[in-house]
């Protein structure tokens, strides 16, 4: 099982998402842990790493927990996601290769886990059609 702690950024109908260099799958910022790591210190760096913002950690809140094949592997995908508040400019950097604000009828463009989320946003009727 692989684990991975998300942000799950949606404003106006839409969802922050990322693609890394040399993928075409999109998929929600974040990564994985490093030992000792809380989630909430892995989404800080994660997100500080891939989009140069900050996220404020006191604003952090679990939103859900998808399983999913992981993409290209033999293994599942557990995904925590977090929704939180940030400061600074959203800008790829690292292995980000580009980022963009997706909706409902972008889903199929992401990982199986992405799609997942986007089908939790939709059922609790965060996200319009």
């Amino acid at each position: 099982m692989i684990h991975k702690v998300a942000w799950l950024r949606v404003e106006s109908g839409r969802v922050l998402a990322a693609r890394s260099h040399g993928r075409s799958a999109w998929y929600l910022p974040g990564g994985k842990r490093e030992p000792g790591e809380s989630d909430v210190a892995t989404l800080v760096r994660e997100v500080a790493e891939e989009l140069s913002v900050s996220i404020d950690p006191a604003t952090a809140v679990h939103t859900a927990t998808i399983e999913a094949p992981a993409d290209g592997q033999a293994q599942l995908l557990r995904m925590t996601c977090y929704t939180a508040d940030y400061h600074g400019t959203i800008t790829p950097s690292a292995e980000i290769a580009e980022v963009a604000w997706l909706g409902y009828a972008d889903r199929h463009r992401g990982s199986r886990a992405f799609q997942q989320v986007f089908e939790e946003l939709r059922r609790r009727g965060d996200l319009p059609a």
